[in-house]
């Protein structure tokens, strides 16, 4: 008899162990946005003095952000910003440049200044990287210097970030104090474009060969607590700037065609009719994960 507790107590052990492991999103998705951590890049961006300190930040072995090899050419990528503004609104593009005729970009910091002293901010993961946008912003459960704006409906994640931190009732960080949105808000600030391009790098960058996922996502994993992915896009006026500069790499496409489309989330809509008559709208929302298997099926039906 107590053996077997003792083998019931084992397996569930392990079993919630499985749980755990799925819930935090400790596997490969097999997308190249596993080497590119969107929280790391916001907590690099809160920490750094400006746009070209960020960059730096960005690109520094140490701080755990950065390790991509689109092109696969054995090295890290250097990670470029580029800021696309316009008055007080502001997308800083994250990109990578592939070869000496294509670049990719991996992600974009959105920022609007909303007040006197008021600015929110996101980053938005690239769907070529990522399979779909992904939406990271500052956790109003976390450290974040700066108040609270204002609560926002509830946001749930899903594919590569299913199982981070999500909130039933969100609120939106001010991110005003912020050195580097204070310096891009100065008086004397003009818009950072990186000067750094295919095989012109900064003297101080050294590039490294990439990390194992095993050895790679521990490391960049600390990044995430302050930050959390969201469904909503809320710095509406600075996503409008980026989408006419948005470049994306014919190669990265290509060699990532099977892992991306394998995380496409599909949604069908039907219209069916009740018993008496009434039609309503039905959406099969699909959500699949490595090698197109289906991780996730939602129905919704809303009336007409």
């Amino acid at each position: 008899m107590k053996i077997s507790r003792y083998l019931l107590g084992f397996f569930t052990c392990l079993a919630v162990s499985a749980q755990a492991q799925n819930e935090s999103g400790i596997d490969s998705t097999g997308l190249p946005g596993d080497n590119f951590s969107l929280q790391g890049a916001l907590a690099m961006f809160q920490k750094a003095s400006s746009p070209e300190d960020f960059e730096k930040l960005l690109n520094s072995q140490d701080n755990n952000v950065n390790n991509l090899d689109l092109n696969e050419d054995g090295e890290t990528d250097y990670i470029r910003v580029i800021d696309n503004s316009d008055k007080d609104v502001h997308a800083f593009v994250l990109q990578a440049v592939i070869s000496e005729k294509e670049s990719q970009d991996i992600a974009v910091i959105e920022l609007e200044k909303t007040g006197d002293t008021t600015a929110v901010l996101q980053i938005v993961g690239d769907e070529d990287i990522y399979g779909e946008q992904v939406i990271v912003e500052p956790d109003g459960g976390g450290d974040d210097d700066g108040a609270f704006l204002s609560d926002l409906n509830n946001t749930v994640a899903h594919g590569p970030y299913a199982g981070q931190y999500t909130r039933e009732t969100r609120v939106v960080i001010n991110v005003w104090f912020w050195p580097s949105v204070r310096f891009v808000y100065g008086p004397l600030y003009r818009p950072w474009v990186s000067p750094w391009r295919w095989r012109h790098h900064p003297a101080w960058w050294r590039p490294w060969r990439p990390l194992a996922w095993r050895v790679w996502h521990p490391r960049c994993i600390v990044h995430h607590r302050p930050f959390v992915v969201v469904r909503t896009h809320r710095v509406v006026r600075a996503h409008a700037i980026y989408r006419p500069v948005r470049m994306s790499s014919v190669t990265v496409r290509t060699r990532h065609a099977t892992a991306v489309n394998g995380y496409r989330v599909t949604r069908t809509k039907t219209t069916v009719t009740g018993p008496r008559g009434r039609q309503a709208t039905k959406t099969t929302t699909t959500v699949r994960g490595k090698g197109g298997q289906v991780k996730g099926r939602k129905t919704t039906i809303k009336r007409r």
